[in-house]
């Protein structure tokens, strides 16, 4: 069965971009996604009290045969791949893979928690996603509702065209 799946990435360490386009690369790798529409780089601010650089962010849109247990693990394993190092929460990494949603479905387990728990409440997340869903209307619709009542007022600039991952 194929599942629609969003996924935000964000990097704050080292080459930003390099970074964000070693992770598109390496998920166009995977035989088992297909269909993935990027959204442009938005240069945002970091969420916390951590002193740390600014980070660049971007959703992506994929079609997948994996479960979202599959994928998470296929995520963390390219997170490894690009040297995340989990010290701080919420600080800095050089790159950060988050399925948002995945296939309309809701999961809370100990690992992974769909829509994400923190997807209302990050700009960084929501405006990215507004962009690439223009093609599925309703999820389109419930990320701009959100995005309308989020309290997180956090700046987010956008920096580069999704050209940059062709």
């Amino acid at each position: 069965m194929i599942s629609s799946a969003y996924i935000s990435v964000g990097s704050n360490i080292g080459d930003r971009l390099l970074n964000l386009r070693q992770a598109v690369s390496l998920l166009k790798q995977n035989s088992h996604i297909s269909n993935i529409i990027v959204s442009s780089v938005y240069e945002t601010e970091p969420v916390g009290d951590v002193v740390q650089d600014s980070f660049y962010n971007i959703a992506l849109r994929l079609d997948t045969d994996l479960t979202a247990f599959e994928l998470l693990d296929f995520i963390h394993d390219i997170e490894q791949r690009l040297h995340r190092k989990r010290i701080v929460r919420w600080g800095p990494r050089t790159i950060d893979l988050d399925i948002i949603d995945f296939g309309g479905q809701t999961i809370k387990s100990e690992n992974l928690t769909i829509p994400h728990k923190e997807r209302d409440n990050r700009r960084f997340v929501l405006v990215p996603l507004l962009e690439i869903s223009e093609d599925d209307a309703n999820y389109h619709e419930l990320i701009q509702d959100k995005l309308n009542k989020t309290s997180d007022t956090n700046w987010i600039n956008i920096i580069e065209s999704s050209e940059v991952f062709n």
